[in-house]
């Protein structure tokens, strides 16, 4: 499977992660193949240069839009500040596998994974290409 992106949405996201030494995060909107927007959402983790926390207020926002005719909700983006542009053990903890988009930014470098079924503890992420247009 491959998923589009525009160039300038992708370099927007890549600019938000450079401009801070946390980690960003935000959500990826459209449809199935396309990603045609994001919703920059702050970072509620209790140590947001190691982990991030989506504000719940912009997921539940997004969510009511998708229910009114908005765009879907795929997944997320967030950032490694210190590392590759990869799933870490973390993210492998804390994901559910339900399907959804996760795109990572790190080492200058974006990434598309889904998160599927994986072992009794852990998701299981497959790589999907990402189209940049």
């Amino acid at each position: 499977m491959t998923v589009a992106i525009s160039r300038g949405l992708l370099e927007h996201i890549m600019a938000l992660a450079a401009a801070s030494r946390d980690e960003i995060c935000g959500l990826l909107l459209g449809r199935a193949d396309r990603i045609e927007a994001i919703a920059p959402a702050a970072n509620v983790a209790p140590d947001p240069a190691r982990h991030f926390e989506l504000d719940p207020a912009t997921l539940i926002a997004a969510h009511r839009a998708a229910r009114g005719g908005g765009p879907a909700v795929l997944g997320h983006y967030h950032s490694h500040p210190s590392g590759v542009a990869a799933p870490s053990a973390t993210d492998a903890a804390c994901a559910a596998p339900d399907g959804s988009l996760w795109m990572i930014v790190g080492g200058g470098d974006v990434t598309l994974w889904r998160a599927g079924p994986g072992t009794a503890v852990n998701v299981h992420f497959t790589k999907v290409a990402l189209d940049r247009q």
